[in-house]
């Protein structure tokens, strides 16, 4: 145990010797075990750099990189607000086609039916384990919505739900709210709703 002890002391003096000086002013340099990012590795702007395939030191933007105080969030596709305002937009403001429907059915499918279930009732494979508060998509506040209300609950959640902006970009979260509208249409729809020449196929 002596030994052990004296080698302690041992150990602490020499650490002392050797580092406890630092900090005062020194014509020596300083001895640096970790230099705490200090001096790093750095390229100068234009210079030619071996790290990249094209030996550039300046790259391009990455795709999808949005400059700050470039107002990208005015903008009503990315925030689903009227610009200039508070408000939402009430129509979704990209074009709906099938291959928009058909992204949304399969974004909805991946991000949304676990809880929200297939028909957007609620009934999602969350609810056998226990997640009983999952709001269904045909109550009439949420038809109610705004597309834009919509569009910002799956960006930023609401309630019991997280956000999902993250993880689905811009247009496949109008692609999703579109999808929703289908199946509220589906559920809520008249049927004055459906063409005169195929409402006989209703029955």
């Amino acid at each position: 145990m002596r030994y052990f002890l004296a080698g302690l002391i041992l150990t602490v003096a020499a650490v002392f010797l050797i580092a406890g000086k630092r900090g005062e002013v020194s014509r020596k340099p300083s001895i640096e075990i970790f230099n705490d990012m200090v001096r790093q590795v750095k390229f100068r702007p234009q210079h030619p750099n071996g790290f990249f395939g094209n030996e550039r030191t300046s790259q391009t933007f990455v795709s999808g990189t949005v400059a700050r105080g470039s107002h990208w969030e005015d903008n009503v596709v990315n925030n689903g607000k009227i610009p200039g305002t508070t408000n939402f937009v009430d129509v979704i403001p990209v074009a709906v086609n099938e291959s928009l429907m058909m992204r949304g059915r399969q974004r909805y499918s991946i991000s949304c039916r676990p809880c929200h279930g297939a028909l957007g009732d609620g009934n999602g494979i969350t609810k056998k384990f226990g997640m009983a508060v999952v709001a269904t998509l045909h109550d009439p506040r949420i038809v109610g919505l705004a597309d834009g209300e919509i569009f910002n609950t799956i960006t930023h959640g609401k309630n019991l739900m997280g956000g999902y902006g993250p993880n689905i970009v811009i247009q496949d979260r109008w692609a999703i709210v579109a999808y929703v509208r289908a199946l509220q249409r589906s559920r809520l729809a008249l049927p004055e709703d459906v063409p005169a020449d195929t409402r006989d196929e209703l029955n």
